[in-house]
């Protein structure tokens, strides 16, 4: 009899601890699905991100690539990502990287490497 409270608490403080977490968790997932609206960007379960083009009671259509599209089910979208996530900043300057890889490519001396005689 002495053991029934100490159980009693053990299950109580399982719950509290295991399931009530989940329950949050698939609550503000739940959340975030019913609120995607065409063009917001995502990331999928599965790691793709895209962006959603079109929204039904079943599946979402997420555009990948350009003219490419994936349907895939409501609970598939891991997350909804930030605006900017993606774009180009000011500081990524594709053409300034491969000048600077040009440069020193021209300055690194190629030649004939000559073979060292064995004495």
């Amino acid at each position: 009899m002495a053991l029934l409270p100490i159980f009693f608490i053990v299950i109580v403080a399982m719950w509290f601890l295991m399931i009530r977490p989940q329950q949050r968790r698939q609550r503000e997932a739940q959340q975030m699905q019913a609120m995607l609206v065409p063009d917001t960007k995502v990331m999928l379960t599965s790691g793709i991100f895209g962006v959603v083009r079109e929204i039904t009671d079943d599946y979402v259509l997420v555009e990948v690539a350009d003219d490419m599209a994936i349907k895939v089910v409501r609970a598939a979208i891991g997350r909804v990502l930030p605006a900017e996530f993606g774009e180009p900043t000011e500081e990524t300057d594709p053409t300034a990287e491969a000048e600077t890889t040009a440069e020193v490519e021209s300055s690194a001396e190629v030649g004939p490497a000559e073979p060292k005689e064995n004495e």
